[in-house]
């Protein structure tokens, strides 16, 4: 296949079979080989997230219903703090491939043709757990630091006393403090560019190979560099699909998220040529 030809969403996947996943990796796996993608190719992943949830509804359904009450309970233990608050629900998008990991395993398992029981989802990070592990522990830094940020951001801006959660959300719907808003959106979009640069296709090719956590962010920083216009648009689709779900006081997350997460994988599929040898998976 040719750098820019992007495959039929409808072909056969491109992995090796369920029992060649299973097979361990007797040596080191070549360096992922990434494709170029045309712009169309997002809303392609996003019909085929739709395709799979409609197949897989009920697992879907239960990633999704977690993040929703990730975020009511934030809201409710974080009302008083509302700089923090803030913070960690921007660092939802932060984290959110790493929370995903089930609904990758739900589009493997669509994908191969296995059955689909939501505790053999629920378990997937235990094909490569120290690597996802050192990448889990990365974000967690990266939205740590977001989080300091987003704190010294408010402090500068209203120096005096930290304002409600009521105050901020008035400040961000009427454009009244233009100042803190643009630093705010700024620094939350470094840190944003920064995590989905380098997990736009790592944790599924972690999930799907084995692959070791340097080589994974690596392969998804090509993966992105080498298809900026497409990355930009995925990016602002999966932003746009997130709001919904946080316009709808996270309610609408139950469907938006597992609807991202499943394309996501689609994504992946996409970016990264297959495996030329049996990689290490579990059924």
């Amino acid at each position: 296949m040719s750098p820019s030809t992007t495959p039929d969403p409808d072909a056969p996947p491109d992995a090796a079979t369920p029992d060649a996943a299973q097979a361990p990796a007797t040596a080191r796996a070549p360096f992922p080989a990434v494709r170029r993608v045309g712009s169309g190719a997002p809303l392609r992943w996003l019909a085929q997230g739709a395709r799979d949830f409609r197949r897989r509804p009920l697992p879907s359904l239960f990633y999704g219903l977690c993040f929703a009450a990730m975020g009511w309970l934030l809201g409710a233990l974080l009302r008083p703090a509302p700089g923090t608050m803030m913070a960690l629900t921007a660092g939802f998008l932060l984290v959110g491939p790493f929370m995903a990991m089930g609904l990758y395993e739900v589009a493997r398992r669509v994908e191969a043709g296995l059955p689909c029981d939501l505790p053999a989802t629920t378990v997937a990070w235990r094909r490569n757990l120290s690597n996802i592990a050192i990448l889990g522990i990365g974000m967690g830094v990266l939205m740590a630091l977001w989080a300091r940020s987003s704190m010294m951001v408010i402090a500068i801006f209203f120096p005096r006393k930290m304002p409600g959660m009521d105050v901020l959300l008035d400040e961000l719907a009427r454009g009244a403090n233009t100042g803190f808003i643009v630093a705010w959106l700024g620094v939350g979009a470094v840190f944003a560019t920064l995590v989905f640069a380098f997990t736009v296709v790592a944790i599924p090719l972690m999930l799907d190979r084995g692959t070791d956590a340097i080589t994974a962010m690596l392969a998804s920083a090509q993966a992105f560099g080498r298809n900026l216009v497409p990355m930009a648009i995925w990016a602002m689709l999966i932003v746009s699909v997130t709001l919904v779900g946080f316009a709808t006081l996270f309610a609408g997350l139950i469907v938006t998220v597992p609807w991202i997460g499943l394309a996501t994988w689609h994504a992946y599929r996409d970016l990264v040529e297959p495996a030329q040898e049996p990689v290490r998976g579990a059924p």
